[in-house]
């Protein structure tokens, strides 16, 4: 792997470690709003992030390149309504497809075929990300003001917890 790809795989697994940063503060926001469930969703995102951030170091090592962890900056931590956290977070995650789409940029150019292989997991995840943060602002956005079905999203979104996929 040459170097420039190998820097940019340590880039982006410091932006999955900061993006688990961000969600945990959404999860801080959303938690001092008394709304649990909305902040167990962005604890699970969280913990997502950290996955992804550490498989991307696993694979840095596995191919004899050296992980190296930066800084991370601080993240946004208020918002003015989960119609704007989301929002930022779906940005968020725009962001990180882009960045994704950069490396494989990279890997292709480079004849990196390994890499190429591993990213498409990362990129395919994207997918999902993306449409997920676009469902719940739509959702949102249906519910406005109707503090029942608010309710009930913030009960459904308690439920819901991680699950490392199978390697």
């Amino acid at each position: 792997m040459n170097d420039n790809l190998a820097q940019a795989l340590n880039e982006q697994m410091n932006f999955e470690f900061y993006s688990a940063h961000v969600y945990l503060a959404m999860a801080a926001y959303c938690s001092s709003e008394s709304l649990e469930g909305f902040a167990n969703f962005f604890l699970v995102q969280a913990e997502e992030e950290r996955f992804h951030a550490m498989k991307l170091y696993k694979y840095i090592n596995d191919r004899r390149g050296r992980a190296t962890l930066a800084a991370l900056p601080e993240p946004k931590n208020s918002y003015d309504s989960m119609l704007d956290v989301f929002e930022h977070g779906y940005k968020h995650e725009q962001q990180n497809t882009q960045k994704f789409y950069h490396l494989a940029d990279l890997a292709l150019d480079a004849r990196e075929h390994a890499t190429i292989h591993f990213l498409k997991w990362f990129i395919d995840e994207q997918v999902e990300e993306e449409a997920l943060f676009d469902s719940v602002i739509q959702k949102l956005k249906r519910i406005e003001r109707d503090s029942n079905a608010f309710y009930m999203l913030d009960s459904e979104f308690a439920k819901r917890s991680f699950v490392a996929p199978a390697e």
